[in-house]
């Protein structure tokens, strides 16, 4: 029988924890333990943030959780579409938007540790057959943009080309993410402070910041994260170390507030978080997700490393990326594995930093 999680009820006072100024969690448990909170205020409050969720139904594509403590595998996507009720867009189909973030994280074991790996959307993949959820069979096709993916089949697609470009690497829950709702989540939470060690001016995108400190609200921080021009040489893989920093910056703030003193910002803040996801059917309620973050309430500062896909720039083309064989190899059994990420497959690509630095620090 295929694992549900549970609804843990956590006591008024909580057991001893580490100190708040030192847990970092990710993103989304960050997230979902404020649905957790916000989700037993009332009964209204709790069936309203359910109803905000919508879903994907990917059936056999994903494999069940072993244990509330077992080793576990989420495909996290950014999309400028916001799939509504039934999935019509997330599912594949027409208007299906598009991605330009996409991670695998992996919890190892016990889930105190985590490796964040993002799969740039410059990268040249081979896209296997795959069936989306309006009903569309997509053929395989060779050498395609990795992001033109979910374009072609959003969810089930996308899931299906991460598994076969992971070697077999089985995933067990999918989050997408729409840009606009993530732009209303950092107002939520009362925008982003940070600090620029390199100041960033990108026509394209708008950005246009000195070094030193801002306070960001929920659109510049958007642009921020997908801004690609101003920083390193302007390709996908200087977007992505961006966004590692600004997101470590990111969830020491969340972790750092202590929203049960506002309901009325909690409940803000959760209203903004649950209309902004779209998740698979298991996950697509507030007690499934309090009880994924639960699960993992122990990562803390040190315990999650941010990787990029081994990848070389495509030859003759500065603006694609084909995958490291082996150096990918080695990461991806290092996952399956459950085992930490080697040194040697993260060195001599393209995907090590690209001379931009620390840029983004929390202000």
């Amino acid at each position: 029988m295929a694992y549900r999680p549970r609804w843990r009820r956590i006591p008024r006072t909580g057991p001893p924890t580490r100190p708040r100024s030192t847990r970092i969690r990710l993103a989304l448990c960050a997230l979902a333990g404020v649905l957790l909170l916000a989700g037993g205020a009332a009964a209204y409050t709790w069936h309203r943030l359910n109803d905000n969720i919508s879903s994907v139904e990917l059936g056999s594509l994903l494999t069940p959780e072993a244990s509330a403590t077992s080793d576990l595998n989420i495909l996290v996507v950014g999309s400028d579409s916001r799939a509504g009720k039934n999935a019509t867009r997330a599912g594949g189909g027409d208007d299906v938007g598009r991605s330009d973030t996409t991670l695998l994280l992996h919890v190892y074991g016990g889930r105190k540790k985590a490796a964040l790996v993002s799969i740039p959307r410059d990268t040249i993949v081979d896209r296997p057959a795959c069936a989306t959820g309006s009903g569309q069979k997509p053929p395989e096709h060779e050498r395609v943009m990795f992001n033109s993916v979910y374009e072609t089949g959003g969810a089930p697609c996308t899931v299906a080309a991460v598994e076969s470009l992971s070697g077999g690497m089985r995933i067990n829950h999918y989050v997408e993410v729409d840009f606009n709702g993530f732009a209303e989540l950092m107002d939520a939470l009362g925008g982003a402070d940070i600090t620029l060690a390199k100041p960033i001016d990108d026509k394209e995108s708008g950005v246009h910041l000195q070094a030193g400190k801002h306070h960001l609200n929920g659109q510049q921080s958007l642009d921020l994260v997908r801004t690609r021009h101003g920083v390193g040489n302007g390709s996908d893989l200087g977007r992505i170390q961006l966004q590692h920093q600004f997101l470590t910056a990111l969830i020491g703030k969340t972790a750092g507030q202590n929203l049960l003193t506002d309901p009325a910002r909690l409940f803000a803040v959760a209203e903004a978080a649950t209309k902004s996801l779209t998740t698979d059917s298991s996950l697509a309620h507030v007690d499934s997700l309090a009880s994924l973050a639960y699960s993992m309430r122990g990562l803390g500062a040190g315990d999650v490393q941010m990787v990029t896909l081994p990848a070389q720039l495509e030859q003759g083309d500065q603006d694609r990326l084909v995958p490291d064989t082996a150096r990918g190899k080695t990461l991806w059994a290092a996952l399956k594995a459950d085992r930490p990420v080697p040194e040697d497959a993260l060195t001599g690509t393209a995907s090590e930093p690209n001379g931009i630095g620390q840029v983004v620090t929390s202000g």
